[in-house]
């Protein structure tokens, strides 16, 4: 069982593909679209994972704002696409074994959405 992940910014940390919802975009239609923008991969909505909240300075804003995120993550089956065919804002986009990957994201929350995720996929089978 493997899982796409990206690596980001200046220190190439290790994440799930995500990004903002665009106007009139549903969560889900947007979850499809970063993975094909982030990834390089197409793939449809199997299941909903979770719903993260969390709060984080904007360091491009001047007045230092707080910011109050809400992550909505899906389990998303392969359809087709490389990873390689990632976009420019992601430095590399990989298949990894899923316990692997557990290890290798920057977040716990997102550490535990994976977690959760396997256990989705296990309960499939």
């Amino acid at each position: 069982m493997e899982v796409a992940l990206i690596s980001v910014g200046e220190s190439n940390r290790w994440q799930l593909p995500k990004g903002n919802v665009d106007k009139n975009e549903s969560t889900e239609a947007a979850a499809l679209r970063e993975v094909r923008e982030e990834a390089g991969i197409e793939t449809k909505v199997t299941g909903r994972i979770d719903k993260v909240e969390y709060w984080y300075f904007d360091k491009y804003a001047a007045d230092r704002a707080r910011v109050h995120k809400f992550v909505h993550f899906y389990l998303l089956e392969y359809c087709s696409g490389n990873v390689q065919d990632h976009d420019s804002e992601v430095n590399d986009a990989q298949w990894v074994e899923i316990e692997p990957a557990i290890a290798l994201l920057a977040f716990d929350g997102e550490k535990k959405v994976l977690e959760k995720a396997k256990e989705m996929i296990e309960a499939e089978e």
